[in-house]
């Protein structure tokens, strides 16, 4: 007697209760309603709702649209693939750590790859996850050019795909609204060259991605059409597209070029497709000595720009957040639910917050 009670000190009640429900979905296995399996279980209904749902979401079952539940075969635990765009891009990076924790909770095997920022070694990160037999890609790489030569080879082999950021064939699109991400960048310049500048704006530059194509690069022109929302006098020349390809070294030398080739002008504006970008527009604005003649507004919210909006004076004034920490979620549940025969946007977007170096000062203030 004393033997049995101690035994069952060490069963955990809730688990037994799921055990409960999933070996009735293995020994009927027939789809079954929330009443149903509520009816044959004899557990509350509300813990047999919860179960179905932490059941569903660790792919033991689906939910299908009539409200029917049914047992998905597993025979081994689900393998999702990673492309990471680079591992030295600080946002890549953010989202394979979301990405990798969110696998984990999910109880889904995750093979990362890294992309090195280079089409080429996409395409054999892609070769290698059709031969590794994966259920799922998920692909992060910036060249829209090789994206039809790796989701032809991903299809070929059956295997659902995700893109992120960079639309591919057969694949379903996740990630940011690039236009409105850029045009709320630039009402934010816009903004910034009213109150700080009386509206007086000599240029436009925007810092685009041209390998990551149209989509990517509707940052830019989202950019643009922010500023002539709030600045509907400049003239067309004002705005000039300059390919920084995402990369600090190459917008620092476009940028210190085209401020020695403009060294009388005041009041620049500049809309990077991303912090990394950003951050060496900065850098060329520094070496020139013209920070009182530049704002600066990137894309990913990095943590090196963070920290550079909280130096009193930076050019850098905002950057828009893509909530990195929040595309693992969202992926894996996106994957898990294709792969459950669940019907899914083709295109899926991620919230965004415009973070400023004002509202971080506010911030600091309130906390000191």
């Amino acid at each position: 007697m004393v033997r049995a009670f101690r035994s069952r000190l060490y069963v955990i009640p809730v688990l037994s209760k799921a055990l409960d429900v999933l070996e009735l979905m293995q020994k009927e296995n027939t789809p079954r309603t929330l009443e149903e399996i509520y009816q044959r279980t004899n557990i509350s209904k509300t813990t047999v709702y919860r179960i179905l749902k932490t059941l569903v979401h660790r792919g033991y079952l689906a939910h299908s649209e009539n409200g029917l539940y049914r047992l998905v075969a597993r025979p081994r635990k689900v393998r999702f693939g990673f492309g990471g765009e680079s591992s030295e891009m600080p946002f890549s990076e953010g989202v394979r750590e979301s990405l990798q924790a969110a696998a984990n909770s999910a109880g889904v095997d995750l093979l990362v790859l890294d992309n090195h920022y280079d089409a080429q070694t996409a395409v054999r990160n892609a070769e290698e996850f059709v031969q590794q037999q994966v259920d799922l890609v998920i692909e992060f790489q910036i060249d829209q050019r090789i994206a039809p030569a790796i989701a032809d080879k991903i299809s070929a082999a059956g295997i659902p795909l995700i893109a992120v950021d960079i639309p591919h064939p057969h694949a379903t699109f996740f990630g940011v609204d690039n236009y409105r991400v850029g045009f709320e960048a630039g009402q934010y310049l816009a903004h910034f060259a009213k109150s700080h500048w009386g509206g007086e704006v000599s240029q436009v530059l925007g810092l685009g991605i041209e390998e990551a194509g149209p989509l990517v690069q509707s940052r830019i022109t989202g950019a643009f059409a922010g500023v002539r929302s709030r600045l509907p006098g400049l003239k067309q020349e004002v705005y000039v597209l300059m390919d920084g390809e995402g990369l600090r070294e190459k917008s620092c030398r476009l940028v210190q070029d085209f401020l020695r080739r403009h060294s009388k002008k005041r009041g620049l504006l500049i809309a990077a497709a991303t912090d990394t970008s950003g951050l060496g527009a900065l850098q060329a604005v520094r070496e020139l000595k013209r920070e009182k003649d530049v704002a600066i507004v990137g894309q990913d919210c990095i943590n090196e720009a963070l920290e550079e909006m909280k130096t009193p004076g930076t050019p850098y004034i905002a950057s828009v957040s893509h909530e990195a920490g929040n595309y693992g979620p969202r992926l894996i549940q996106l994957g898990l639910g294709i792969l459950n025969g669940q019907t899914v946007p083709p295109y899926n977007y991620i919230a965004h917050k415009l973070v400023t170096a004002a509202s971080l000062a506010k911030r600091a203030r309130a906390a000191s």
